[in-house]
């Protein structure tokens, strides 16, 4: 921390320098000096760099933003995300992260239900195999086969599983979203959550600062009147002081007496019911999770609200009791953030595996360079890549960065189809007709590097067949991006997606 705020010290001294040398009649010796500090601590800042071993072009890049940017440039570097390369953000989280799930590891090692026997392991085939192996090794958490997984179709089928299972909850609610708005649909979740507190139900509810802006003031005095407890993630004020405004958690959490948990893509607002005139239709997939598993998500709710609020409730130690189901196939909960940025490596590792066929369903398609080498290497050896995209995006840099990718992927052959009927907002990966990936994360660099997410992971499930029957069913709904016509596309356009790609590394 003592290093973070050393980094606000300077952008608050090269504002100082700055007006002194450009803004007041002070001797031109005094401007001199003002000028040569500030050289000091660019020529600091470009050394750093070049200690860190980034990509050469990356470095470069950096080196001319920090030295013909005066000023804004060092600032932009501090706040986009720059500095979690020296590993000093989120270096406390990390840490205790760890500690906590290695000690949770060890309490449910004796438990039956945890874990996953060697018969149902050797049960997979060679690229589900290979794929487990590869994520129990890498990832803090591990396979459950006394899970099961119900998919969720859009909003209104979410929204009313989820108040059912909230209005049957006798012990705890922990809620963690990154958009809630206190809209119909926020005000209605609220007074199941009211009554649930008069019934003595806890009820825990953590947001993020910035998706929840519109949160006033008056909306948290209610909810914290209701006897909810409230925290934010990563307030706004403090995260301009310690460089952590531009990382984000954009997790969707809600688990109800530790025996079911909920995640997915779903926000809190009526937009994802699709009664949102902007958007239109929302198209989206939610999980509906019970079993052991449940408890695995729910340490990573605990841990984040350990982060923002500082209470620690891993001592109540029926918070984490394993209540296991009949399995249908193995889930693997796993949480990544910019702490460990291990995402972008397991949908590498989950492409690499795929012997048939790679779907991916996603709204923002800003892919690091291993998927995208990954992808096009898969094309050409015959295996079957499909993208679903959403036909127009929320925003102008997401919607341009991502067409921009499109002519490097149908020159390899990846089919590409532009979602027509709405919004398409899922987080989906299939590999296979038998592996999938489902949660929070996008394809983009901003849930690679700078979001907190987290995914579920499953293999031989019942539920990976609903995926496929959804991502087939929303193909009818969409329009193949073939490449001829898209190769005619305005120079305008051209022009708004190479601009657009610029900001990849921030999408």
């Amino acid at each position: 921390m003592k290093k973070l705020r050393v980094e606000f010290v300077y952008v608050l001294m090269m504002l100082a320098f700055g007006y002194v040398a450009l803004g007041t009649n002070v001797p031109f010796s005094w401007k001199a000096l003002c000028i040569t500090l500030y050289g000091i601590m660019i020529v600091k800042t470009v050394i750093s760099l070049w200690l860190e071993n980034r990509p050469a072009q990356n470095t470069l890049l950096w080196m001319y933003i920090l030295i013909f940017l005066p000023i804004l440039g060092y600032i932009f570097y501090v706040y986009s995300g720059q500095l979690v390369h020296k590993g000093e953000l989120f270096k406390r989280k990390r840490s205790l992260d760890r500690e906590l799930f290695e000690e949770l590891n060890k309490q449910t090692r004796g438990v039956a239900a945890p874990g996953v026997d060697q018969a149902v392991m050797s049960g997979l085939n060679e690229h589900q195999r290979s794929f487990a192996n590869y994520l129990e090794r890498v990832t803090l958490t591990s396979w459950n086969q006394h899970s099961r997984t119900k998919m969720l179709r859009n909003g209104n089928e979410t929204f009313e599983e989820i108040k059912q299972a909230l209005q049957q909850a006798t012990d705890f609610i922990h809620i963690q979203y990154y958009i809630f708005r206190y809209d119909r649909l926020g005000k209605e979740l609220i007074d199941i959550l009211t009554e649930k507190v008069r019934e003595g139900v806890t009820v825990r509810l953590m947001y993020d600062a910035v998706g929840s802006f519109s949160l006033s003031n008056a909306d948290l005095k209610i909810m914290a009147d209701a006897g909810i407890q409230l925290h934010p993630f990563l307030p706004i004020q403090a995260g301009f002081i310690n460089q952590k405004f531009n990382f984000r958690n954009h997790r969707k959490i809600i688990i109800i007496d530790g025996k079911v948990g909920f995640v997915g893509g779903l926000n809190v607002g009526i937009e994802y019911l699709g009664e949102n005139d902007q958007f239109g239709f929302w198209c989206d997939t939610h999980v509906k999770l019970e079993g052991d598993a449940v408890q695995t998500l729910h340490a990573v709710f605990l841990l984040d609200w350990l982060y923002a609020s500082g209470e620690h409730l891993f001592e109540n130690e029926h918070y984490l009791q394993p209540k296991p189901v009949d399995g249908d196939g193995l889930v693997h909960v796993v949480a990544t953030g910019p702490e460990t940025r291990d995402m972008s490596d397991h949908y590498y590792a989950m492409i690499s595996s795929a012997t048939e066929s790679i779907w991916i369903a996603t709204p923002y398609f800003v892919p690091s360079p291993s998927i995208q080498t990954a992808l096009r290497i898969a094309a050409r050896k015959g295996i079957q890549v499909r993208l679903m995209v959403p036909e127009k995006n929320d925003g102008f840099l997401t919607q341009y960065a991502t067409q921009s990718y499109f002519p490097e992927l149908l020159r390899a052959g990846i089919e590409i189809y532009s979602y027509q009927k709405g919004f398409l907002h899922k987080k989906v990966l299939i590999v296979d007709g038998d592996l999938a990936s489902i949660g929070t994360a996008n394809f983009d660099m901003r849930s690679f590097q700078l979001n907190f997410e987290v995914n579920l992971f499953l293999t031989g499930a019942d539920s990976i067949g609903e995926l496929v029957d959804h991502f087939e069913e929303d193909i009818k709904d969409s329009c193949r991006v073939r490449p001829v016509e898209f190769y005619k596309r305005k120079a305008t356009v051209k022009f708004k997606e190479s601009f657009a790609r610029l900001f990849s590394g921030v999408l």
